[in-house]
């Protein structure tokens, strides 16, 4: 067996831009329908969606006879938490609340075997060796892992620069709904200021040779993220899409005049 090619670094890396879908259902059955509508990457939430190991080993499964990427976020940049996720298969990270050059440093590190990081070692037991069946596993694997970092506060636009410079690096994704509430406009990531400082970051990180991203549900400001150089943006999220076409069928139907009181009892 082969060694599994992580085709979304390779994209960034040759600069071609990667269209995603924030998946929080945390579900196999949902994963492989967003995996069916071909998204180049789709974003596994571990942080704010009801993800643990095994439903995040479910929808690996369900994504990966697909062409689809699937790209996971832990709830923290954590040294054992990162180990296991990756040996379930995952080689593509997007860690939350960065904020220093030392802690991507650190996450380059846990996200490779010795002697170049800290993973430990375990393949036998881990899918993402197939079991020890991918002959020499343990001297490819760090060359397909790809670490994307979340930049979402002060700190993180303060260090971004040097944040960005880390070798090891692959990316650097900008969170709109943290960061805005971080420049005291929570909720209104639209906000002008939130806007101008996602711009002005967008820039830092591709002057550093590094792949902007974004999660940017409005199709109008997706495109524009796009055209300013994001190499890798989700542009909807499952549980939102849902949602909206749901309450749309349900407020074609349960209007007024479609759904009349019942008759009085006394």
């Amino acid at each position: 067996m082969d060694m599994p090619v992580n085709t979304f670094k390779r994209a960034l890396l040759q600069g071609v831009p990667q269209i995603g879908l924030w998946l929080g259902l945390a579900h196999p059955y949902s994963a492989e329908l967003a995996a069916n509508a071909g998204f180049d990457w789709l974003l596994l939430d571990g942080e704010h969606a009801p993800n643990d190991l095994r439903s995040l080993l479910s929808q690996l499964q369900a994504i990966a006879p697909y062409r689809s990427q699937p790209v996971v976020r832990p709830p923290v940049g954590d040294t054992a938490l990162i180990k296991q996720y990756l040996d379930l298969g995952a080689q593509t990270l997007l860690v939350p609340m960065v904020e220093t050059a030392d802690q991507a440093r650190q996450l380059v590190r846990d996200m490779r075997y010795p002697p170049e990081g800290v993973r430990g070692v375990g393949s036998a037991l881990a899918r993402a060796s197939r079991w020890n069946s991918v002959p020499g596993y343990l001297d490819k694997a760090n060359d397909e892992m790809c670490l994307l970092v979340q930049i979402e506060s002060k700190a993180g636009l303060d260090n971004l620069d040097t944040i960005a410079a880390v070798e090891g690096v692959d990316g650097v994704f900008i969170g709109p709904a943290d960061l805005s509430a971080a420049l005291d406009h929570r909720g209104n990531p639209a906000h002008p200021q939130v806007q101008e400082t996602i711009e002005n970051a967008i820039g830092r990180i591709l002057a550093a040779g590094k792949a902007p991203g974004i999660l940017y549900a409005d199709p109008g400001k997706a495109r524009h993220f796009l055209d300013l150089g994001c190499l890798f943006v989700a542009v909807g999220v499952d549980t939102s899409l849902l949602m909206g076409a749901l309450k749309n069928l349900a407020g074609r139907f349960m209007a007024s005049d479609h759904n009349p009181a019942p008759p009085a009892v006394y």
